[in-house]
């Protein structure tokens, strides 16, 4: 972390208790008006799954949502998470401040953001009830950046490591990030840079003008 610091960030990181297996983390120059850490449930809490820094002008939070992958137990987990979240980001828009939620959802909102729909509609990240919520937290009063600026463009944010689906772009769109009218409105560049190879995952780049 000091590479960081010494180019002038401060750092705010939530992290699993069990090593290795979750979590998020900010880098920021400006002093925050507070930092938490909780969704308030001690089952999530946990896992290290939320990150939310308020700002005078907005609120950032940075997400690592369950997957569900690994069973009908962890599903029924992300479910729970999904409901907690959904009634935290309320809690947010109650405070008329800008926000921004950026992070791995593990939900392909749309059949355009998934290589083949049709194959995966009963897996998890593109169930229906998980595509309906995430429809539901953007009536909240939020854009999902991305696909706001671009309707028709085909971008993946995560490829399986199996049968070379990265090389044949077989991906998932499944972070993002997603902002309020105001910040929306300010948003000079937004993408997915599929270029970056650290892991089963891109990085995503967000380039907004300056909120006041």
């Amino acid at each position: 972390t000091s590479v960081f610091e010494d180019l002038g960030y401060s750092i705010a990181w939530s992290s699993a208790k069990k090593a290795g297996y979750s979590g998020v983390a900010i880098f920021y120059k400006f002093a925050p008006i507070c930092i938490n850490k909780e969704i308030g449930f001690p089952i999530f809490d946990c896992e290290g799954r939320l990150l939310e820094i308020e700002f005078n002008d907005f609120i950032l939070v940075n997400t690592y949502m369950p997957s569900g992958t690994s069973g009908a137990e962890r599903q029924n987990f992300k479910y729970a998470w999904l409901d907690c979240f959904f009634e935290y980001v309320k809690t947010l828009v109650l405070k008329k401040k800008q926000i921004i939620i950026c992070g791995d959802f593990n939900i392909a909102h749309s059949t355009i953001d998934i290589h083949n729909p049709i194959a995966n509609k009963n897996s998890p990240g593109f169930l229906p009830e998980e595509r309906a919520w995430f429809s539901k937290l953007l009536d909240l009063g939020f854009y999902d950046v991305f696909r706001s600026l671009y309707p028709q463009t085909v971008s993946y944010s995560w490829w399986s490591y199996r049968s070379r689906a990265r090389e044949k772009n077989l991906g998932w769109r499944i972070d993002y990030f997603l902002c309020t009218e105001t910040i929306y409105s300010k948003v000079k560049l937004m993408k997915y840079q599929r270029e970056v190879k650290y892991s089963d995952h891109c990085p995503l780049l967000m380039e907004i003008s300056p909120i006041k």
